[in-house]
């Protein structure tokens, strides 16, 4: 999972250009938006594309669900982690 959350740390500042910022910079376990890191609704769309692009998750339709999921590089990575391995498990299944 930590190989994981970096790569997640990366990912965002690399897609909303945190020029000031590296991704051992970031905490794993604070909040993303308002305290915390302090990103916005515009960098939640960003991030979102580039978690779909990157990983193939969608999100949800479902705002607080969203929300849950945004809290923190560390729930981010266990809702990445968690779809990965149920389309895995259902390709498994196919066979």
């Amino acid at each position: 999972m930590q190989l994981l959350e970096q790569e997640i740390k990366e990912l965002i500042v690399s897609v909303l250009s945190l020029e000031d910022l590296r991704p051992d910079d970031i905490d794993t376990n604070a909040p993303l938006f308002v305290e915390g890191l302090g990103l916005d609704s515009i960098d939640a769309l960003e991030l979102g594309v580039a978690l779909q692009k990157r990983y193939g998750v969608t999100m949800s339709a479902d705002a607080a669900q969203t929300r849950a999921h945004f809290h923190s590089v560390a729930s981010l990575a266990r809702f990445v982690a968690a779809v990965r391995g149920t389309a895995a498990s259902a390709s498994t299944q196919a066979r």
